[in-house]
């Protein structure tokens, strides 16, 4: 197989997650309307350990990440704004697969697992909260859906931006902070999986 049918067959990749996503976000408005508001997350560039920023509608900073300075550990802090904890992020190797430890301030805790990465589109529960991502969730653009089946938020990368940004529409406003937590932790995954090249 030549260079160029690998790049036809690396394109029609793209072009069916970009369709996919653009379907979950399509059916996410047609069930359930228009999220309460939006928040924002975006990496920002130079930063020693890769801080991402969460912002609202009018670019105003809500949380941020600080990161422990030993990559291997894998701990990161997410703070409001006004310097408290919000969430403590964790990776441990436990058997074959690395599982991601998410604990809240208010002691609420939950697991995200590698395995995410073998689907494109499907359903996965996140262990701990009885909730479940649904969509394409390589690609962060999915739904996340509460233990009633009912919406909290909508995530998906911005097309407005150069560098990764992810849109957060928030339908359940007393959830946000989990929900923060979540796409914070699932950004940092495909991060560190990309790095990994798998």
């Amino acid at each position: 197989m030549g260079f160029f049918d690998n790049l036809k067959i690396i394109g029609e990749a793209v072009g069916s997650l970009n369709e996919m996503a653009a379907e979950v976000s399509k059916t996410t408005l047609e069930d359930y309307g228009e999220p309460e508001y939006y928040l924002y997350t975006a990496l920002q560039l130079g930063e020693m350990h890769r801080r991402i920023d969460v912002t609202d509608e009018k670019d105003s900073l809500k949380y941020y990440t600080q990161s422990s300075i030993f990559a291997l550990k894998g701990k990161t802090e997410i703070m409001d704004a006004d310097g408290n904890v919000i969430a403590h992020l964790e990776k441990r190797p436990i058997s074959l697969h690395e599982k991601h430890f998410v604990t809240m301030a208010d002691g609420t805790s939950f697991t995200l697992s590698n395995e995410l990465f073998h689907i494109i589109k499907d359903i996965t529960n996140i262990e701990g909260l009885g909730w479940q991502l649904q969509g394409n969730i390589i690609g962060l653009t999915f739904n996340l859906l509460d233990e009633k089946g009912q919406p909290v938020a909508r995530v998906e990368k911005s097309a407005i931006s150069v560098h990764d940004k992810y849109s957060m529409g928030i339908y359940q406003p007393d959830k946000e902070q989990i929900v923060v937590a979540i796409v914070i932790q699932l950004e940092k995954m495909i991060e560190a999986r990309n790095e990994n090249g798998d």
